[in-house]
């Protein structure tokens, strides 16, 4: 098992358990037919930047829809849903329209995203040119940016 195929097991395992230890994501691995060291599953955590969150009874378990929004941390993912207001595309040029003034906090947050195929971004007032590489590519981006501004 790739490391991508057991960080996305941990992300199902989390959000069908609710797992708020690293013990208990071990168990569900190991479960799953996964050995592996705690030591693992710690940087897992760290890579996914998975974060505790309380719960209504008073326990902490993970949470990924806190931190993990389509590869951006909260911060980002915040700066990019307060920013952004339409994603569109032509040609091969992915566009993101912007509150005036915010497109440079908006390219960043598009930036952290390394978003498959793109050559670069450039931002200006209120406007976001995301350059990709083939047309294919930004009508797919389009789609994965529209998906962040439903959530």
């Amino acid at each position: 098992m790739t490391k991508k195929e057991r960080q996305n097991l941990i992300l199902k395992l989390i959000d069908k358990y609710g797992l708020g230890t690293q013990e208990g994501i071990l168990e569900k691995l190991l479960e799953n037919g996964v050995s592996v060291t705690q030591a693992t599953v710690s940087r897992d955590i760290r890579e996914l930047k998975l974060v505790k969150q309380p719960t209504s009874g008073g326990a902490y378990m993970y949470n990924f829809e806190l931190s993990l929004k389509n590869g951006l941390n909260v911060k980002y993912y915040n700066i990019f849903s307060q920013t952004v207001y339409l994603a569109d595309h032509a040609g091969n040029i992915c566009v993101l329209k912007c509150h005036a003034g915010t497109a440079s906090a908006a390219c960043a947050a598009a930036d952290e995203m390394e978003l498959p195929e793109v050559a670069g971004t450039l931002a200006g007032d209120d406007t976001v040119f995301i350059l990709c590489r083939s047309e294919s590519a930004a009508a797919n981006i389009k789609n994965i940016l529209e998906e962040l501004l439903e959530k």
